[in-house]
């Protein structure tokens, strides 16, 4: 019996469409075609998550005959119908969206707490608190980054994983996301300026609970905008598939089993992003270079450079290279964008 016959067959036992087979291997429709038509083969990564798919050995999925297994008792069936998440995407875009704001709130709130004891002892004051102070922002900064990078690490993994998901949310399922997204919003910009309203009434009388109060609102209305706005994003299943490029490197790319029309979009993407890094990076480095001039020039041409004061000087503005910098980078990508597709 062929590998095409064994493969055709589990497909029908599990009522799964070459899509979602795809999908759940990380290659195109394509390539599932390909394999039952015996133009091409599976390597051998893609030959062991099918057996792991359809509970096989690597022995009888190759040479077997499998035509006639009985289905597997608790099987994993795929729904007839419309397209379905058989890759656990809208499990890991939930995950995420829960994940990434968790650890943005925890490092504001860990910044509001130490105001809170900063504010206790003084502001300014070299004891004890400061040392607290310190500890209790860096604790913050762990326990947001403990979720973040873990977060990122797997969605990177996700992608190489799965680059190009079938769309399989309906115009419901993006209503109810922009529904949510619009009470998110509404609700973070309200934390907001309840955390304004604190800072501006507390603050004459009880500066340190101001700042805390301050904080900890606009740490709740970030996560409010940041999870549901992650939430509505997850939807643009399209978006996903063209940023995969921005994941994966192009190693990674050449070598997925996807369609040539999407893998060189994908490559023409990740191109496109490698020439502006390098001239954003460029800018930045002049940009560098000019803020160190702006700061030392004036202090080596001063006659007597220990009793030097930077006001009136360009030595005051060197921090300013920066933002503009930041801003010419912004200008040239918008510009590349809207006419550099063609590169």
């Amino acid at each position: 019996m062929s590998f095409r016959d064994n493969l055709q067959a589990l497909r029908a036992e599990r009522n799964m469409t070459q899509e979602q087979l795809a999908m759940l291997l990380g290659v195109s429709r394509q390539s599932v075609t390909k394999w039952e038509a015996e133009r091409s083969y599976p390597e051998m990564d893609k030959l062991l998550k099918l057996c792991d798919i359809f509970e096989c050995s690597l022995d009888d999925l190759v040479k077997g005959d499998l035509t006639g297994r009985a289905p597997a008792d608790g099987a994993r069936t795929v729904p007839s119908g419309p397209p379905t998440d058989v890759c656990g995407y809208d499990e890991h875009q939930r995950m995420m969206a829960w994940k990434v704001p968790t650890g943005i709130a925890a490092i504001l709130i860990g910044v509001a707490i130490a105001m809170l004891f900063e504010g206790a002892a003084g502001v300014g004051s070299h004891n004890g608190s400061d040392a607290l102070f310190v500890v209790i922002v860096l604790a913050g900064v762990l326990a947001g980054l403990a979720l973040i990078i873990p977060a990122g690490m797997a969605h990177s993994s996700f992608v190489k994983a799965h680059p190009y998901v079938e769309d399989f949310y309906t115009e419901d399922d993006r209503a109810r996301a922009r529904k949510s997204f619009s009470g998110g919003l509404i609700a973070g910009f309200a934390f907001i300026f309840a955390g304004i309203g604190c800072l501006l009434i507390l603050e004459a009388t009880a500066e340190g609970w101001a700042l805390f109060l301050f904080l900890f609102f606009i740490a709740l209305g970030t996560w409010n905008i940041v999870h549901y706005g992650m939430l509505l994003g997850r939807t643009n299943v399209a978006e996903y598939n063209r940023s995969a490029a921005d994941e994966l490197e192009i190693e990674d790319i050449v070598s997925a089993q996807i369609d040539a029309e999407v893998k060189d979009a994908l490559l023409n993407r990740k191109r496109h992003g490698k020439k502006l890094g390098a001239v954003c990076g460029s800018i930045m480095i002049v940009a560098t270079i000019v803020g160190i001039v702006l700061l030392f020039a004036p202090v080596l041409a001063a006659p007597n450079p220990d009793a030097f004061e930077p006001e009136g000087t360009t030595a005051m503005w060197f921090w300013v290279a920066w933002p503009i910098g930041g801003l010419i980078c912004g200008i040239v990508a918008l510009l590349w964008d809207a006419f550099g597709k063609g590169e």
